[in-house]
């Protein structure tokens, strides 16, 4: 049988476009009623009309994610307007990024404001409606490679995303006795900024012919179409994924991948307590040598034929 999401109820943040349109049609078509939230009352329009087109139901709600008035409006919206809610997706998003010693206060609190305020304060709202109704109610948190990873020129944006699959670790705790699930999801696609990128041109311009993505792309590297990264949000808001609570799960192409928790790799013990002298003389090398990486790793060469694309 598929997957069926009749009756429920969704909120996606950030859905005006991109990624968060995907998950809100996705939910839509496997029976979800859902409130479109975005700051683009244009792009909060157009998503709703297609779900509207295609024969689902859903309402837009124009307003920028963060304060706990705003996530307070969409649990709201959804009860007002379709009687009750199941699933949240914190989606929402900005980027402001610069290396460290040129990020203002201003660019880092703007992005901690919308992705990891935005994302508590929603999630927050939504448990309390879950709780005092007893719904087993779905939290999927939106994270990124960068939270996990790190990336050039970030700060702000690491920081938030790696705050997010911890406060999702966390919350799985917390809401267990509940019967709500929470989770990250870690998605890798083609959006309007990997469109700027050379090395993903062949595969933006398939997508763009209405082409399949060339497998070096959708397989090789776990790069696809926002629709791709849909099918895991779709799958974890229904009643199947139940058992799949504080995971951190990879998605894009043909590739899902489960990221593991921060584990201890060694633990060493030296009488008495470790001195620095003690460290350099006894362990400084084996830390050394054993040093965890960051970033991720070199994308490979492209093929011949996707390099000459890439170069036009």
């Amino acid at each position: 049988m598929p997957i069926s999401l009749d009756r429920k109820v969704a909120v996606v943040t950030g859905a005006g476009a991109g990624l968060g349109a995907a998950y809100a049609r996705a939910l839509a078509a496997a029976g979800a009623s859902v409130v479109v939230n975005d700051v683009s009352a244009e792009a909060a329009a157009a998503v709703v009309a297609d779900i509207e087109a295609a024969g689902g139901r859903a309402v837009a709600v124009v307003a920028p994610v963060g304060s706990s008035e705003v996530a307070q409006q969409l649990v709201d919206a959804a009860v007002s307007e379709f009687g009750r809610l199941d699933i949240l997706v914190t989606n929402a998003g900005i980027l402001r990024d610069k290396s460290l010693l040129k990020m203002t206060d201003e660019d880092f609190d703007a992005v901690i404001g919308v992705h990891l305020r935005g994302t508590f304060t929603t999630a927050r709202a939504a448990f309390a409606y879950f709780k005092e109704h007893e719904v087993a109610g779905r939290i999927i948190a939106i994270g990124s490679p960068t939270g996990q990873r790190g990336n050039f020129g970030q700060t702000n944006y690491a920081a938030a995303k790696a705050g997010i699959v911890g406060m999702v670790r966390t919350w799985a705790i917390e809401m267990k006795k509940a019967g709500v699930t929470a989770n990250a999801v870690i998605p890798v696609a083609a959006t309007a900024m990997t469109k700027t990128i050379p090395y993903f041109a062949a595969a933006v311009e398939a997508t763009e012919r209405g082409e399949a993505m060339p497998a070096f792309f959708r397989h090789g590297l776990g790069f696809g179409t926002p629709e791709d990264v849909a099918g895991l949000i779709v799958w974890l808001a229904s009643d199947e994924a139940q058992a799949i609570t504080g995971q951190a799960i990879g998605v894009g192409g043909d590739r899902i991948q489960l990221w593991s928790h921060p584990e201890v790799i060694e633990s060493y013990y030296h009488d008495g307590g470790w001195s620095a002298d003690d460290i350099q003389t006894g362990l400084g090398a084996e830390l050394a040598g054993r040093a965890q990486s960051v970033g991720e790793a070199p994308w490979p060469a492209l093929p011949p034929e996707l390099e000459r694309s890439t170069h036009g």
